[in-house]
């Protein structure tokens, strides 16, 4: 076959393919084997397709092949590829077999993908089932992957919509693992926001210090408008760390530096004893995470908490200082999402976001409407940040902090509220442009701020009350009587009706 595989018929046929596992294996842990059984068949696919086409240079020297194709992006090694494990479909040990062929692949291509599959195991009893029903099932996911419909040679598909499947099925796995889902997907309106927002530019360093299954990284890259960049990320959970670099590698971004640690007690992203520095940060972190690492924070070893330790309990400027600090002095940029009440919580939160705002880093407060997330469907903000705002920036003679309230620019969904490209050009032509759009935006000095000590409640700043219609109480009297009239006539009408059915009232 050679005809052209849409984006539609690879979505539906991945998503159909869950079908193995609805109601047997929870969303959250079921997505990691569709996950990984896209990402084996998309490889194997591309490695067949490379390989044909240097049979026609090279003929049968299937050495000579191997070692050619070794010099691209990745290794398949003999025994590893999809359709070995096609064929073998039927074998008692299948789980096993399928377990086998991705150690071979991570020990082949160490450089990019050591580690990626070690937190999956196509022989668990606990996840699949005892080995007959395992077996089935394995049986019939490596059957749906072999439709033609899922014929990912380059010839049919390109790479951008091998990855916006993978991107595709993260979100739908999100929408039905619920709350779960914040570990590892950020809406792409509001990916697309950020990244928008953040503005990177040729030749940046773009790092996301809670980058999930890499959404919000890849979204960042695609603004460049160039391959001229270098992505960083870190992700405590090991499963969607995972998640992050089979997406790079889908994405043609398996240069990205994506680390396995905690953040905000063991960040890995460091050049001998300091943090790495970026020239733009964005972040999607977990909203008040508990038991973050307080107790820690006092002795950190990088000293990012002078601004003040935020509570035990409430994680979100845990985050913010973070990803302040890693950000590049007099240049870098930062755009984070919060949950509100990061803008007007006092005690030591009030204290981080005055040294904040006294500092002129707070570029903008942007209000999105609830019920964006999956997760939850509180309203939520993001914050910009720029270190051009600082002494020696371009933009130090800045002093003002620019408003916006989004919070009724949606379309209503099923289940979310989902912010269209109108919804997101008008948000950025007025960040962009710093303007003054009565009920929407306002640039507020931080005299004003300090005045209002320097919380950021948005209903602060702008005035977003509707005047109610006014009421003509004569009229609406006059309607009432002709109402009350008209009642009294149908009542009559009705009492003669009755007696002429013979009925008693």
């Amino acid at each position: 076959m050679t005809d052209k595989l849409t984006q539609a018929e690879v979505n539906n046929t991945v998503w159909a393919a869950c079908d193995t596992f609805r109601g047997v294996v929870d969303a959250g842990q079921y997505k990691d084997y569709i996950l990984v059984m896209l990402f084996l068949k998309y490889i194997s696919d591309l490695w067949n397709d490379h390989f044909e086409a240097y049979r026609d240079q090279f003929g049968d020297d299937e050495v000579r092949i191997r070692r050619r194709m070794e010099r691209e992006r990745f290794i398949l090694s003999k025994g590893a590829s999809f359709y070995d494990l096609y064929e073998n479909r039927n074998e008692a040990n299948i789980g096993e077999l399928i377990n086998i062929a991705l150690e071979k692949i991570e020990d082949a291509n160490r450089a990019k993908l050591e580690g990626v599959f070690r937190n999956i195991d196509f022989n668990s009893e606990a996840n699949l089932g005892r080995t007959k029903d395992r077996n089935r099932r394995l049986k019939l996911m490596l059957e749906d992957f072999n439709k033609p419909a899922l014929d990912l040679r380059p010839s049919r598909v390109t790479e951008d919509i091998i990855g916006e499947c993978y991107i595709y099925l993260i979100s739908k796995f999100a929408s039905d693992a619920g709350k779960k889902a914040g570990e590892f997907y950020t809406p792409a309106a509001v990916s697309g926001l950020l990244a928008k927002l953040a503005g990177p530019k040729p030749g940046d360093t773009i790092c996301d210090p809670a980058c999930g299954s890499g959404s919000l990284l890849i979204r960042a890259a695609e603004e460049v408008g160039s391959d001229n960049y270098a992505l960083y990320g870190q992700e405590v959970n090991g499963a969607t760390w995972a998640l992050s670099r089979m997406n790079m590698f889908l994405h043609s971004k398996d240069a990205a530096k994506i680390e396995w640690c905690d953040t905000l007690n063991s960040p890995a992203l460091v050049e001998q004893d300091h943090l790495q520095k970026f020239d733009v940060v964005v972040a999607n972190p977990p909203f008040s995470l508990d038991k973050w690492g307080a107790d820690n924070a006092e002795t950190d070893q990088f000293k990012r908490f002078w601004r003040g330790v935020p509570p035990k309990s409430k994680g979100d400027y845990a985050f913010i200082t973070h990803m302040l600090e890693i950000a590049k002095r007099q240049s870098g940029r930062v755009a984070v999402i919060v949950p509100h009440g990061v803008l007007f919580r006092g005690g030591a939160e009030g204290k981080i976001r005055k040294a904040l705002i006294e500092e002129n880093l707070l570029d903008a407060v942007i209000g999105l409407p609830a019920n964006l997330f999956t997760t939850t469907g509180i309203p939520v903000a993001v914050l910009v940040f720029d270190r051009s705002r600082e002494e020696g920036g371009v933009n130090e003679a800045r002093r003002d902090v620019l408003f916006i309230d989004a919070s009724k620019e949606f379309t209503s969904g099923k289940t979310i509220n989902v912010m269209s490209n109108d919804h997101i050009k008008r948000i950025l032509s007025t960040y962009q442009g710093r303007i003054n759009d009565e009920k929407y935006s306002l640039c507020v000095g931080l005299e004003k701020i300090s005045e209002n000590e320097f919380n950021l409640n948005i209903p602060r700043y702008i005035d977003t009350f509707e005047p109610e219609e006014e009421i003509d109480i004569v009229a609406v009297q006059k309607d009432i009587l002709r109402i009350e009239a008209d009642l009294t006539e149908v009542r009559s009408k009705m009492m003669v009706y009755l007696k002429e059915l013979g009925i008693d009232a």
